[in-house]
């Protein structure tokens, strides 16, 4: 239970994960943990600039001033770091951190490797080859072949302190109750399962961001109904993802909604090893086919942007694909006629999911919704729901993995705010698990091609020619159950002064203050 009472300037953040997300720099519990323990407590070489509401984020340096990539050799790119800051711990950022960061990741046998972590990392920088310390300020990261999407990668990695780990006892488990990071946010409690607490970093490098709260709680309330309860009876300020049907209620009673578009997709990701029924692109094309998206967007109340693809309408990538998943079941009934299945005849599969989770929206509602969808054309679907961060580890292991449960698809959302998390990672012939997290095992040697192209496109003009082609591909073969992008929702009292929602996953929370 969230003590009812709190000093003025306390902000208590109801999230939808089931536990803390991991404290000691790499965040589990997918973009929501990265959002509240990885972008407050860390920071990356490289940051996203979370200032605007009006405009899609972009990066921004952060513990790295500056980065480019070698003229005469593709693959070297050199980072100058930020001079004169210090972890929450007081000892020196210097490139001996970065590389021993990395080194935490990648590198199995080295003293501070920690699974947890590169569990959630590794899988983030595949293209990083090597990296070595060029002088204290200087690195040099190396990559297996040229990458132009490599700062987006390095955007993912959070740079936890070697010194305090060197004084918790080389201890990861001691170091997450007393993380030091080098972020605007200072872990100062850490109770599994119950809150964590942070107070502001007054010595944080960027001024401008020095927090102005008093304290940040952060507690998991997984349940949405629950969430609700917690913000009406006032144990907390802010709840992430209100269910819809609660929306009304809640303006009415006072409280703010807040919503923005953001990159985001809702999908079932299919798989695509030997025996699965989503081979056939019929198949796959009718379940597009099936789904009633106005529908759903009336049934969460209109906080939903319906799929026109895998990226939402109207992106800078979107292309001109000749496939459009529009509300058809009749054309879905006569492409399953020709795969051999129909009402009569059902297909029969079945699809692992969550009950919540960071970006999931309302995902049992929705689900459900699709059954019937499904159910109406010939397609009859069995479910096996799992907590989040479960189903998270479920796709990492991929869908030929025993762990896959013989479920053929998972419902999983996903960040697609750059050309590696929003393409590569999942349809890249060499990232199928346990490689990386290509879950279904896709592998088509000419959407390879394209992602090289994509990688050696170093001008912005040209990368978008080629992304464009590549989401074109995606959604003429109709790669995954395009369903829905969220806005984003947030639920919170009057009294949360000066935030921000970014078109980001993840948030700034330095510029909030809480009144009376």
């Amino acid at each position: 239970m969230v003590p009812a009472a709190w000093a003025q300037g306390t902000l208590r953040i109801g999230m939808t994960a089931s536990d803390i997300p991991l404290t000691t720099g790499q965040a589990d519990n997918g973009g929501e943990g990265m959002r509240f323990m990885g972008y407050t407590v860390y920071d990356g070489l490289i940051n996203w600039d979370l200032s605007s509401a009006t405009k899609p984020s972009d990066l921004s340096p952060g513990l790295a001033t500056s980065w480019e990539v070698d003229a005469n050799d593709k693959t070297k790119w050199i980072f100058k770091l930020r001079p004169g800051v210090t972890f929450h711990d007081g000892s020196p950022f210097t490139a001996e951190a970065v590389v021993w960061n990395l080194d935490k990741l990648l590198k199995n046998d080295a003293p501070q490797f920690d699974p947890r972590q590169s569990a959630q990392g590794r899988s983030r920088i595949p293209g990083v080859a090597s990296y070595r310390v060029i002088d204290p300020m200087t690195v040099e990261i190396t990559t297996k072949a040229a990458d132009a999407t490599l700062p987006y990668q390095i955007a993912w990695i959070m740079i936890s302190s070697p010194a305090q780990w060197e004084k918790v006892g080389k201890s990861w488990d001691a170091f997450a109750k007393t993380p030091s990071g080098t972020g605007p946010w200072k872990l100062t409690l850490f109770a599994p399962r119950e809150r964590a607490e942070l107070a502001p970093n007054a010595e944080y490098w960027d001024k401008a961001r020095v927090p102005k709260l008093d304290k940040l709680v952060l507690v998991p309330l997984p349940e949405a109904n629950a969430r609700v309860a917690a913000l009406r009876s006032g144990q907390v300020d802010w709840i992430e993802a209100p269910p819809p049907d609660a929306v009304a209620s809640l303006k009415g009673a006072g409280f703010s909604i807040v919503t923005n578009a953001y990159p985001h997709n809702w999908t079932w990701h299919l798989s695509r090893i030997e025996g699965s029924p989503w081979n056939d692109i019929r198949i796959r094309k009718a379940a597009n086919l099936a789904v009633d998206r106005e529908g759903m967007k009336e049934l969460l109340g209109g906080l939903m942007i319906p799929a026109q693809g895998f990226m939402p309408p109207g992106h800078q990538w979107f292309g001109h694909p000749t496939f459009k998943p529009t509300y058809d079941p009749e054309a879905a009934k006569k492409l399953l006629a020709e795969a051999g299945y129909g009402p009569n005849k059902p297909l029969v599969t079945k699809i692992l999911i969550s009950p919540s989770g960071s970006g999931q929206m309302q995902p049992l509602p929705m689900n459900e919704f699709i059954q019937q969808n499904l159910a109406e054309v010939g397609i009859k679907i069995d479910f096996e729901v799992v907590e989040w961060n479960t189903l998270i580890n479920l796709w990492r292991g991929g869908a030929k993995a025993e762990s896959a449960r013989k479920a053929t698809g998972l419902n999983f959302s996903y960040f697609i705010q750059d050309p590696f998390t929003g393409f590569v990672r999942h349809a890249q012939c060499n990232l199928a698990a346990p490689n990386g997290t290509n879950w279904g095992a896709y592998c088509d040697p000419e959407m390879d091609k394209l992602f090289d192209e994509a990688r050696n496109a170093f001008d912005k003009t040209e990368q978008t020619k080629v992304l464009e082609k590549i989401h074109e591909k995606y959604v003429n073969e109709a790669l995954f159950l395009m369903v829905a992008h969220d806005t984003n929702p947030r639920a919170m009292s009057t009294k949360v002064k000066g935030f921000v929602q970014a078109q980001n996953w993840f948030q700034d929370f330095s510029p909030i203050t809480v009144g009376k």
